[in-house]
């Protein structure tokens, strides 16, 4: 058994409201610059839909992940060394910028400088790529809210595979939203299709982060990641991707996506594995068999051999504690509620997600019946709007029994809370109903309902004395316009030496994280608006006031 530790992350597709609150927060902190006005590390999905880049889920044609051989060993979709060293110079199975979408921006300077007229001035999309004036006709977000009705979902690669007899009329087609970042993966097929080496898997918490110095622009990596969360700088040359805000997570604070989300439906924390047993847990060749596989390989923190051997394994005592008390370990192991998405790519996912049970309740109170009645929930979960098929499609690789169990257990959890919620005697059969006891129904609830910051957040800061581990000579997002550049020069911020990232790790990022205020280069403080709680007027965030006005 070799013990090691992985951050990761869960999503309750529950309180997802589709804000896209995430993506914007995340697009400000990391993809703002030149040459990855495309990209977003973080998007949010309609579903049913065609996902982004457009179909990324249809392997036959992007060849993403592993297969499993005749032999029982895996190969990547997108082929051996040979056939991608063939392929080096010019590698077909990529997503275009069409499958991506054009960025554009608006001719806002027409709407000041347009001459006096009797028809307003209007701004015109222009491309961020070439400047010219574009038409707009996909994007990111382009199936939110089921924009294009039928034509669009239709083409959706899950929604093709399910039997069940789908409605796909505006009105009454099903809906919910899938946030998605990078999976940081036990297996990760990115990390094995980069012919420089650049792309790398921390050995200290998992994370997957791509080496700047080291790429050479290959982009193996973008046709090797089966989820298409490995994206292409066309100014610098350089593949990027998701870094779970590793700076962040180092001194022990969540991701960006994760403080900024308005529905509170993301949990972190940490979780132990054994390495020994990936490779033999993602070559089963039964699909059905690949989530009840990665389970095992997940480890039970509090068992003492598992304890001694983290110890040995030079896992600090802290990380092992944070392990314990994860609430990863408790949504993933213990309550299986939560579930990977498309386990079949065999790169063993380290993002998990609650499937949605909404809108069952109110359907439910519509027909007359008790929507929140334990017997009509168990009920109506193979009828809900959302197929039951189309779920299994996503997350246990079409097995309908875990995500059936998993939708029990919330339905059970809804019903019981009530009871007790509504002072009256809870029912015990219920939680027995789904293989739980009151206490586990009660510690889920709280999780799911009602944990507080600390309770989802469950990150274990980075060891001052593992630093050289994490150090590299330069940040690996320091080229032009990077959020790397910390230093600043005699031309300004963006010259000078940039300051190494293990001087921005640990206490001197958390102090500059919490703060109210940051310094600018010239020396003045700025309010830092991610922190603002909205009380009060902070000084400088609006001009002074003069005898009353502004």
């Amino acid at each position: 058994m070799r013990v090691m530790a992985q951050l990761a992350m869960v999503m309750n597709l529950d309180k997802c409201i589709g804000c896209h609150t995430c993506s914007v927060t995340c697009k400000q902190a990391w993809t703002n610059r030149a040459g990855v006005e495309y990209v977003w590390f973080n998007n949010v999905e309609t579903r049913p839909g065609q996902g982004y880049p457009r179909t990324y889920e249809d392997q036959d044609t992007w060849r993403g992940g592993w297969r499993r051989t005749r032999r029982g060993r895996l190969k990547l979709r997108s082929g051996g060394r040979f056939k991608r060293l063939l392929s080096l110079f010019a590698n077909p199975k990529l997503p275009g910028i069409d499958d991506y979408y054009e960025p554009w921006t608006y001719d806002y300077d027409n709407l000041i400088s347009a001459p006096l007229g009797d028809d307003p001035p209007v701004a015109q999309p222009r491309s961020l790529i070439s400047g010219e004036p574009t038409k707009i006709t996909w994007s990111a977000n382009w199936d939110d809210a089921l924009a294009g009705a039928p034509e669009l979902t239709k083409q959706d690669p899950m929604l093709q595979q399910i039997s069940a007899d789908v409605k796909q009329s505006f009105e009454e087609t099903f809906m919910f939203f899938l946030p998605r970042i990078c999976e940081h993966c036990l297996n990760p097929s990115c990390v094995a299709s980069c012919p420089s080496g650049a792309m790398y898997k921390r050995s200290e918490d998992g994370i997957v982060l791509v080496d700047q110095d080291q790429c050479r622009g290959w982009r193996m990596c973008v046709t090797g990641c089966p989820y298409k969360k490995v994206y292409f700088n066309h100014r610098t040359g350089k593949a990027e991707k998701c870094t779970l805000c590793y700076p962040r997570m180092e001194a022990g604070l969540p991701t960006v996506c994760s403080e900024t989300c308005v529905g509170r439906l993301r949990y972190l924390g940490v979780v132990l594995y054994d390495a020994d047993r990936v490779l033999e847990a993602a070559s089963v060749a039964d699909e059905h068999e690949l989530y009840p596989a990665q389970l095992e390989v997940l480890l039970d923190p509090n068992d003492p051999e598992v304890v001694d051997a983290a110890q040995r394994a030079d896992i600090p005592r802290d990380w092992i504690e944070a392990a314990q008390r994860s609430p990863i370990h408790a949504l993933i192991k213990e309550h299986r509620v939560a579930l990977p998405l498309h386990p079949e790519y065999r790169t063993m996912p380290m993002v998990w997600y609650i499937p949605p049970l909404s809108p069952v309740v109110d359907k439910l109170a519509e027909t007359g019946h008790d929507g929140e009645d334990a017997d009509n929930l168990f009920g109506a979960i193979d009828s809900l709007r959302i197929p039951v098929e189309y779920l299994a499609e996503l997350f246990t690789a079409g097995d309908v029994e875990p995500v059936q169990r998993s939708l029990r257990k919330l339905a059970a959890m809804r019903s019981y809370m009530r009871d007790i919620n509504l002072d009256r005697p809870p029912d015990p059969a219920i939680p027995a109903s789904v293989g739980m006891d009151a206490d586990q129904m009660q510690r889920m609830y709280r999780l799911l309902a009602l944990a507080k910051y600390e309770e989802r957040y469950v990150i274990p800061q980075a060891h001052a004395e593992l630093a050289e581990q994490l150090d590299e000579p330069r940040c690996s997002l320091d080229y032009e316009g990077g959020p790397g550049m910390y230093a600043s020069g005699p031309l300004g911020e963006a010259s000078g030496e940039q300051v190494p990232v293990s001087v921005e790790n640990f206490h001197l990022l958390k102090q500059r994280q919490n703060s109210s205020t940051f310094t600018a280069a010239d020396g003045t403080e700025r309010v830092n608006l991610l922190n603002w709680d909205g009380r009060g007027t902070p000084e400088g965030l609006f001009p002074e006031r003069h005898g009353g006005t502004e």
